[in-house]
């Protein structure tokens, strides 16, 4: 990474968003208008307006762009190989699909060199970091095996991706298909032993069909015991336990919860447990898209992702996600643009990141356009026209 300058200012902002309610117009984006930011050493120094800006060793002119906070992209599936072309093609046209899913992918990244992996990992980061993403979370998954997982994993951590979690609980393999409690001791066992020091998170996918409650809360609590957080997957394809599960031992986040009973709301309203809502995959399987606007009137944090994976939403794209939000999912483009970088925040428990305010991690983002409101006025456009990450443009 090329080093930046001591310190940066950042002058002639049309309107820079810092998700500080005491920053510019009070709103919980703390919009500040013609507006200048300085970073120093990596950080985030100073933000006001920009004729009080004080003196840097070097000077951006915005050109009256806005400035948003980097995207934080807290659900990803990057750690795979092989390609799903055929299986979306045939579902787009309606035609039965049997290649196996997840299953073809866990094939094709067993059989992939580590060289392969990441590659293909590095290939995504870079796609995300054009589109404004500055904070990646990547699961493992394709494995499925102590040895498979676990190199995953450590292909991510060498990678430098910002948060790595395992999730050995995405299926049961083929070769456990008769023996899930078997397979659900080697995720709570051996394979978590292998993992646990490349990551900072436990998950697991508690649906029919993949994990149920008690299986799902062994090895949660499993992950626990080895000094990591608690996500999970809930809620996705029915009205199953997995976010209420989620809030029982802590989880940072409950990621899809596309289906939600009024006792579920209440239950995250009243946790700490973020709702992390994944568009893209609504869009991509042709489901329902979760309501939004339920969960953000009942007073639960939510965050948005782009779930990236090779099977049910493969996009790296954080404002198509946007876009959707706001027009399928009954969110304002200030609740989608606070979600999609403070909310992803809160579900990576950062502090450092999401936001734009002294002391916080230099990452924004620079739009061909006035205000952040053109994220989802213009859907699909290439808006992104500059990013920096930790301070240096990228």
């Amino acid at each position: 990474m090329p080093e930046a300058p001591t310190s940066l200012s950042l002058t002639n902002i049309a309107a820079l968003v810092t998700n500080d309610p005491a920053q510019g117009d009070g709103s919980p984006l703390g919009i500040v208008e013609n507006a200048a930011l300085v970073i120093e050493d990596g950080k985030v120094a100073w933000v006001g307006p920009g004729h009080r800006a004080p003196a840097a060793d070097e000077t951006y002119d915005a050109g009256g762009r806005a400035a948003i906070p980097g995207f934080v992209d807290s659900h990803s599936h990057l750690l795979y190989a092989g390609d799903r072309t055929q299986e979306f093609n045939a579902r787009m046209s309606g035609r039965p699909y049997t290649a196996g899913g997840i299953r073809t992918t866990v094939q094709a990244t067993r059989e992939a060199t580590d060289e392969a992996l990441a590659a293909n990992l590095e290939a995504h980061l870079r796609e995300m970091r054009a589109q404004g993403t500055t904070t990646v979370e990547t699961k493992s998954g394709y494995g499925l095996s102590p040895e498979h997982e676990a190199r995953a994993l450590r292909v991510a951590a060498e990678s430098g991706v910002d948060e790595v979690t395992y999730l050995g609980a995405h299926i049961v393999p083929p070769e456990y298909a008769a023996d899930p409690d078997g397979y659900t001791a080697l995720v709570a066992g051996e394979m978590l032993k292998a993992c646990a020091p490349y990551v900072r998170w436990v998950d697991v996918f508690c649906e029919e069909g993949a994990f149920d409650e008690d299986r799902s809360r062994a090895i949660l609590l499993a992950g626990k015991a080895e000094g990591l957080i608690p996500r999970v997957h809930a809620n996705q394809l029915t009205h199953g336990p997995g976010v209420q599960l989620a809030v029982e031992v802590g989880a940072a986040s409950a990621d899809h919860c596309t289906h939600l009973s009024d006792a579920d709301v209440d239950a995250l309203a009243n946790s700490t447990t973020v709702a992390t809502l994944l568009p893209g995959c609504e869009f991509s399987t042709r489901a329902v898209y979760p309501d939004a606007r339920r969960l953000l009137e009942a007073g639960v944090t939510v965050a948005l992702s782009t779930d990236c994976n090779p099977g049910s939403s493969y996009t790296s794209s954080m404002p198509f996600c946007i876009a959707i939000a706001v027009r399928e999912m009954n969110m304002t483009p200030d609740q989608a643009l606070w979600s999609a970088t403070a909310g992803g925040a809160q579900a990576l428990r950062r502090t450092d990141v999401g936001r734009l305010t002294p002391g916080s991690r230099a990452d924004l983002a620079l739009l061909d356009a006035p205000s952040h409101v053109h994220l989802s006025y213009r859907p699909g456009v290439p808006l992104v026209a500059a990013v920096w990450r930790e301070g240096v443009r990228v």
